[in-house]
């Protein structure tokens, strides 16, 4: 299939904008006609995950952009660097990668993308409307944008990301079209009790269950009841994103392109599979690698990045107690919703009831946690499927209540009044 080129790609392609440009529109090529894309689209914005320090190829390459002159053509946030520059007390590492991954975050500055670090950039101001074509990385954030906004993006990972918005292109393939964007498998949630439903702890499983099923197909889920919160909805896809490849789901009532069932399949013929409260269970236990009852060292909320809403119900439950001595609890977040919080007072709040906010990072990729001796607890089926390995701690999940009073009393403890009969 031939890959057709506007005029300005043609000049970006031939090195008349420069040689930033040149290499970011023969990489966006180069990918387009893996695609088996026809041209290339414009993109109102990006979001950069390949500003994370992995290594020196990750840092060569963005400084050949920024020393050749890159600049972002649209506006372009941040994800999650390797540092909490706001506390930079916290990080644990060596030196040598603490300078590598600053110089990396400054690359990416020199090129004019917005100093956001964070993984939800769904929660600024300023993020896509219904129909937008973006270019985003960062797995939750991609199916946050197709399923919850009605954004377009592909699953776009390191350096292709930042090669769009240099040139502002993106391949006219993938989510970007209507048709690779319908439903191709339907999960019936008729079985599971509404108690259950009613209860955040619920959508971080059924995310982890169905994305160990899906593949890559686009799932439909029915009988979740209608208006689903966004949190809710960004924790069934950053845990569908983690234990598979989700990039896109639909939940009918609650998201933009499933008013109706028949809206979310077009004319595509579905499989329908039952889920029960049965499979959450099943979910729960696959996320967790460690007995409840033993010695709690730490608690970890905020994968993906704690919203005002959700460090709202975090006061609430705390109701004014502090955390046990010799507990860590820690809270990812981003700066603008930190900076929310502060105004509210609340950060000082969680602050003398002993919690530990981290900025522009996250607590499972970046050394930023003291050692604590015991297991570790966490509401995020993200964070539960990564920190096993990344970090070699034993997790157990749980709701955010059962994280809370665990870290009160000093032992885990979950509440599994709530799996009766599951």
């Amino acid at each position: 299939m031939t890959l057709t080129l506007d005029g300005r790609d043609q000049e970006m392609l031939a090195g008349e904008h420069g040689e930033a440009a040149m290499l970011a529109m023969r990489v966006i090529t180069r990918v387009a006609a893996s695609m088996q894309a026809k041209t290339l689209l414009d993109i109102s914005g990006a979001h950069i995950d390949s500003c994370l320090y992995h290594g020196q190829a990750g840092l060569d390459f963005a400084r050949r952009l920024a020393d050749d002159g890159a600049e972002v053509v649209v506006p372009t946030t941040l994800n999650v660097s390797s540092l909490d520059l706001l506390h930079p007390e916290l990080y644990r590492g060596d030196d040598h990668t603490r300078s590598q991954a600053l110089a990396l975050m400054e690359a990416y500055e020199q090129m004019g993308c917005r100093a956001t670090w964070t993984c939800a950039p769904y929660q600024l101001d300023d993020r896509p409307g219904f129909g937008d074509h973006v270019a985003w990385a960062e797995s939750n954030a991609i199916v946050f944008a197709n399923a919850v906004l009605g954004a377009r993006t592909h699953r776009y990972g390191d350096f292709i990301d930042i090669c769009c918005a240099i040139t502002g292109r993106a391949p006219a393939a993938g989510l970007h079209l209507d048709a690779a964007r319908r439903a191709e498998v339907v999960f019936d949630l008729a079985a599971v009790p509404d108690r259950l439903l009613e209860l955040d702890v619920a959508y971080p499983l059924i995310g982890h269950h169905i994305g160990k099923l899906v593949g890559t197909r686009i799932p439909a889920l029915t009988g979740v009841p209608a208006g689903t919160s966004e949190d809710r909805l960004k924790a069934i896809g950053s845990a569908g994103a983690s234990s598979g490849s989700l990039a896109m789901f639909h939940v009918v009532g609650s998201t933009p392109e499933a008013p109706t069932l028949d809206a979310a399949l077009g004319d595509n013929r579905a499989d329908v599979v039952a889920m029960g409260a049965a499979d959450l269970r099943v979910a729960r236990d696959q996320l967790t690698t460690a007995a409840t009852g033993e010695r709690l060292g730490i608690v970890s909320l905020g994968t993906p990045h704690y919203s005002v809403a959700e460090f709202g119900r975090l006061i609430e439950l705390l109701d004014g107690r502090r955390v046990r001595d010799g507990i860590g609890f820690y809270v990812n977040s981003g700066r603008d919703i930190v900076h929310e919080i502060a105004l509210r007072g609340w950060e000082r709040r969680l602050i003398d009831a002993g919690v530990q906010i981290v900025t522009d990072t996250c607590t499972y990729i970046t050394p930023v946690m003291a050692d604590h001796h015991g297991v570790a607890m966490t509401d995020s089926g993200k964070w539960a499927y990564y920190a096993p390995g990344n970090l070699g701690l034993d997790v157990v999940f749980g709701s955010v209540e059962d994280c809370v009073e665990s870290a009160v009393a000093g032992e885990v403890r979950r509440d599994d009044s709530v799996w009766a009969d599951a």
